[in-house]
């Protein structure tokens, strides 16, 4: 699929060079007009999505990605490198000049396996967003825009959460999540790199991962849906999500860009959804589960600073989204399929590390 690879002075890394690249040429030319960008986990469900995005507003972009949960079809042709590396390793330098804007989002995601190997994320989240930052640093990188993550914010009770709700994070991923945040704002400071965190809700779109652990909710129901099983819903269903629509959040990342702003934004659809709701959507066919400790029962964003400063505004209805998904049904050919017995196995650890439930 990928022509004229080579090794780089990284053991652990891979330069993947398409031959094809328009923007390739632009750079043989001397265009030096074109907006050039990095995007950190670009072969990732997010981040392909923004590759995608910036490819069509003009951009020339590289994508770092150590494929260990990325996929090559998600990469989109036109990109012009595929950088093949964990990031937790130092970053060679020489990647990042001339590179007007990161966009990182690479990272480890799930919550379970954060509790089981928490130094895994701690090397990924934390130390891998310091080796970015610095190779920002030394390259002269001017922009970063980070990917951060509505897990900061735990179990708080308020609900509605905006950029200055208290941070508690309950489970290793969300703290790592948090010291990768502190890294990019203690960059923003001493270094004067103009960094933007967005503090995202629940993505959900196409190209979202369906293998490895069990987490996301809209592909363990589509799964089940698909094998004629029960969806199995946690608790009583009531708890509320706020479930943002993958092509709204590329539009976030890029409007940062755009008004050069250099602030914290949550980004959510800031409406209130239950799963019990997101259940009817898609079948009428559900099982309910034993209700797991320490899990918030209420989160919506209130969006109102990103759409005030950079005239933000979520497109996609959920409605909308989820029939999007129910129209690719191939997408979850590959899934596994989770059942009630499956998921006691899975979530295991969380009952023994988290406690008791939450009245």
């Amino acid at each position: 699929m990928f022509e004229n690879q080579q090794d780089t002075s990284e053991s652990n890394s891979e330069r993947v060079k398409d031959i094809n690249s328009e923007s390739e040429q632009n750079i043989c030319r001397g265009n030096n007009k074109t907006k050039k960008a990095i995007v950190t986990g670009g072969a990732g469900f997010i981040g392909s999505h923004l590759v995608d995005g910036l490819i069509n507003d003009g951009w020339i972009v590289d994508i770092i990605d150590d494929m260990s949960t990325g996929r090559y079809e998600n990469i989109n042709p036109k990109r012009r490198i595929l950088l093949k590396h964990d990031i937790s390793n130092p970053i060679p330098v020489e990647w990042f000049k001339d590179i007007d804007v990161v966009f990182h989002l690479a990272g480890k995601a799930d919550l379970i396996p954060s509790i089981e190997n928490p130094m895994e994320y701690y090397n990924t989240n934390a130390t891998g967003t310091m080796n970015v930052m610095e190779a920002c640093r030394i390259a002269g990188v001017k922009r970063v825009v980070y990917a951060a993550s509505s897990s900061r914010f735990g179990d708080n009770k308020s609900g509605i959460m905006d950029e200055y709700e208290e941070i508690d994070p309950k489970h290793p991923y969300a703290l790592t999540k948090v010291i990768g945040e502190e890294i990019v704002e203690n960059y923003r400071e001493v270094y004067k790199i103009d960094a933007t965190r967005l503090i995202l809700f629940n993505v959900y779109g196409r190209r979202s991962r369906t293998s490895g652990a069990y987490g996301a909710v809209i592909g363990t129901f589509m799964k089940q849906f698909l094998c004629n099983e029960p969806l199995t819903i946690v608790g009583d269903g009531s708890q509320v999500r706020d479930f943002i629509h993958v092509s709204d959040v590329v539009d976030a990342f890029i409007k940062c860009v755009i008004n050069k702003s250099s602030n914290m934004y949550v980004v959510g659809s800031g409406e209130a959804k239950s799963i019990n709701e997101l259940a009817e959507l898609i079948s009428d066919n559900v099982e309910y589960i034993p209700d797991r400790p320490n899990e918030p029962k209420y989160i919506s964003a209130y969006t109102k600073l990103i759409e005030n400063e950079l005239s933000w505004h979520p497109k996609v209805s959920f409605e909308e989204g989820i029939q999007e998904i129910l129209d690719h049904p191939e997408d979850y050919d590959d899934a596994p399929l989770w059942t009630k017995e499956s998921i006691a196995d899975a979530t295991r650890t969380w009952f023994d590390t988290l406690g008791t439930v939450q009245e």
